[in-house]
């Protein structure tokens, strides 16, 4: 396992503006078996041109590279295609408009040497206008999005795999791991920050209509997956929080 490969997936639409931070996040890994995958979804702008001007440089670096520019359904679906794709061992997938910090892969393949880990993440710095804050990654004792921190994610190839990502609403990875986790598959968590995430998105949309949307859409998802209907508490509260502190 000494030379465990492991592959970094990065999905994109449009996002000339971001995406450069995020390439250059995975060029300057410490840990030297990589393989990166950008599936872009047929950008407008120049997304694809600058991804294809860093070739050389992954060649340079020693990782392999593919860029993979066609129309796709959603960002999981996008996801669910690259880890097809993809040839290591572990997959892990930074967005771009986020990035990892230099010892993320080196950190997470130490954990899976250590832990034979089917899944695992760890700790997250989200950007936010009123400043930063470390999201710390845990599994409790009652199963929540609280400690859970997808841009930090690694999994084995396998259980991608098996897991897909259902491609039904905006919160498709948590419907994954939560799968992952009934099934009785080994979660591990890191406490150290891996990666950077930039504050906004469908998660994040004021809006009392948007509220409503994120709260049906996440208790749909422990619904679905046998869990019980005081669940909805737990999702109106988060949204209220949101609404609340910002």
């Amino acid at each position: 396992m000494a030379d465990l490969k492991v592959s970094i997936i990065t999905v994109c639409l449009n996002s000339e503006k971001t995406i450069e931070r995020t390439i250059c996040s995975v060029l300057k890994q410490t840990y030297d078996h990589i393989e990166y995958l950008v599936i872009d979804g047929k950008s407008s702008d120049h997304t694809v041109e600058i991804v294809e001007s860093y070739r050389e440089k992954f060649r340079e670096r020693g990782f392999e590279f593919r860029l993979i520019s066609e129309k796709d359904g959603s960002m999981y679906e996008a996801l669910n295609k690259g880890a097809k794709m993809a040839t290591g061992e572990l997959i892990g997938n930074i967005n771009s408009d986020d990035w990892y910090e230099p010892c993320a892969v080196a950190e997470m393949v130490g954990l899976y040497k250590e832990k034979k880990y089917d899944l695992a993440w760890a700790d997250l710095r989200i950007l936010k206008p009123s400043g930063d804050m470390i999201k710390r990654a845990k599994v409790g004792k009652i199963w929540t999005t609280a400690g859970f921190c997808h841009p930090t994610m690694f999994s084995r190839k396998a259980i991608l795999l098996e897991y897909p990502y259902a491609c039904l609403q905006w919160d498709d990875d948590f419907d994954m791991v939560t799968r992952v986790h009934k099934d009785g598959k080994k979660i591990c968590t890191l406490n150290k920050v891996l990666a950077n995430y930039t504050f906004g998105g469908m998660s994040t949309e004021k809006g009392l209509s948007n509220m409503r949307r994120r709260i049906k859409s996440r208790y749909q998802t422990y619904r679905r997956n046998g869990y019980s209907p005081v669940y909805w508490v737990y999702c109106f509260g988060v949204e209220a929080a949101k609404y609340i502190l910002g």
